[in-house]
């Protein structure tokens, strides 16, 4: 695995870096392998364009794929942590460096598209987009379907990450689903450069397309690392995609299959307590392996996270759970325990001292890299979204069976679940998916999913009282001041 990323990561360099004062969608320059070339050869072996794709995944996990060099730009998981400040259930209850408190914690940012926050998520989603791009290229373009069965499922995967991208630019940059509304650029083409904005609906059809069509594609995969995309994780991507829609009763119908036709156990009472920090474990049905060779240190999820790693939450960037929430945790409740409860643990009050931590558990860090892996998907999320939609289509016996499946493995009693109808059991399924999946990038896609608003407790920084909802102008970023300047047709749009 550590020689797949070490290739891989230099696959990506070579092939899709561009300065940060360029427009990154721009045609590959031509010093470079073409993608012509790149499918001619792939057709007589995979392995060329694997490494390809293989580099997108690195893609995920780098530093610096926002385009900056902030302590705070390191892929998928730096905008999963974006997203949980802007939902609340992560509060900054410290703040030493600075990094997030300002921009994101007090939405400076998002209400001023100069802010470098702004640029880094259009920046990273685009650019896997257009990598995504270069290999559905390569293999022929979106419409074919390629004939050997190992680039079939290189296809698929690259459809899938490209949907996966849209979706969650779609999530940052509209603030609830509206498919008249004129979002995004659309760039499905390596030959697409700039564009104007395109309406939501237009986007959504092609995340949909991509999706069913990797579905299909990748029926039979049988992958070699949690890192790449199988069917089961297409079809979870498909199910957020769903719900953020409203088609629940589709939602409710992907998510069974995942359910029943995949071996992913809900993560145990043990496991939710072990650290989240390896992609072996069962429940995780997406994730990266990280190890020494990746050099991932301080500029990280972990390097922000972690109390246990060489890290700002050790060394004074404290992020913990926001106080109200924690306390509508059941005292018996398992998750519970993943947080420090003592108020006189100073710093360290409501951080995540027994949930996320490195393996060896030496207080700020021994080692300036870390091992600990990522996780990008479990298999609860699709216990909570099949709950959440088959509640919403009223099957509420579904729901409740899907919900006291996960609650099993953290309560001792479940039976209160049976006494729950209409808006009290979506109430009980959104607090448990805020618990289960508390600083993991998902809180704030169940918020504008489920239309929900937020009062922040008192451990936050800012803001303290004030309640939010989904759709405040705050919740949302703005298309960057550099991508208006230098696109054309959104420079006119915004005139």
């Amino acid at each position: 695995m550590k020689n797949i990323f070490k290739y891989t990561l230099l696959a990506a360099t070579s092939i899709f870096t561009v300065s940060c004062g360029d427009d990154y969608l721009e045609k590959l320059p031509s010093e470079v392998l073409t993608t012509s070339q790149i499918g001619e050869a792939a057709s007589r072996n995979p392995d060329v364009i694997a490494g390809t794709m293989n580099g997108i995944y690195a893609l995920m996990f780098e530093t610096e794929t926002g385009g900056t060099t902030g302590h705070d730009d390191f892929g998928q998981k730096g905008y999963d942590l974006f997203a949980d400040f802007l939902s609340s259930d992560v509060a900054l209850s410290v703040s030493t460096y600075g990094w997030y408190r300002a921009s994101i914690t007090e939405y400076q940012c998002t209400q001023d598209f100069t802010f470098t926050d702004n640029y880094q998520v259009w920046r990273y989603y685009y650019r896997i987009i257009r990598s995504a791009n270069t290999v559905i290229d390569a293999l022929g373009g979106n419409d074919v379907t390629p004939e050997l069965a190992e680039n079939k499922y290189i296809m698929g995967q690259a459809k899938a990450i490209r949907a996966h991208s849209y979706f969650y630019l779609t999530q940052y940059f509209q603030k609830t689903y509206n498919p008249s509304e004129e979002i995004l650029p659309l760039y499905d083409d390596l030959l697409d450069q700039n564009g104007p904005k395109v309406a939501a609906s237009e986007i959504y059809g092609l995340i949909e397309s991509d999706l069913l069509a990797a579905i299909d594609l990748l029926d039979g995969f049988g992958r070699s690392a949690k890192s790449q995309i199988n069917q089961d994780v297409a079809k979870g991507i498909l199910a957020y995609v769903y719900g953020a829609m409203g088609r629940d009763q589709e939602v409710k119908t992907l998510t069974d299959e995942v359910i029943n036709g995949s071996a992913f156990p809900i993560m145990t009472e043990d496991e939710v307590l072990g650290g989240f920090n390896s992609v072996n474990t069962p429940g995780w049905m997406w994730g990266v392996d990280i190890t020494s060779d990746n050099e991932i240190g301080l500029v990280s999820w972990w390097g922000q996270m972690d109390y246990f790693s060489y890290s700002y939450a050790g060394y004074g960037d404290s992020k913990a759970i926001d106080s109200d929430l924690y306390a509508e945790i059941p005292d018996d409740d398992v998750r519970k325990l993943q947080f420090e409860s003592d108020p006189g643990a100073g710093n360290q009050y409501l951080q995540p001292l027994y949930k996320f931590y490195d393996a060896a558990r030496v207080p700020l860090g021994a080692s300036t890299i870390t091992t600990s892996d990522l996780v990008y998907m479990r298999i609860a999320e699709m216990y909570i979204l099949n709950a959440e939609a088959s509640a919403k289509v009223g099957d509420e016996g579904s729901a409740k069976t899907s919900l006291k499946a996960l609650l099993a493995l953290r309560i001792p009693d479940t039976s209160y679940i049976d006494g729950l109808t209409g808006q009290a059991l979506l109430n009980e399924i959104y607090l448990q998916s805020r618990i289960e999946f508390w600083g993991e990038g998902k809180a704030y896609l169940a918020m504008k999913r489920n239309k929900r608003s937020v009062t922040r407790g008192s451990n936050h920084l800012s803001f303290v009282g004030e309640t939010i909802s989904y759709d405040d102008e705050r919740m949302t970023f703005e298309i960057p001041e550099s991508e208006i300047l230098n696109n054309p047709f959104l420079n006119s749009q915004n005139d």
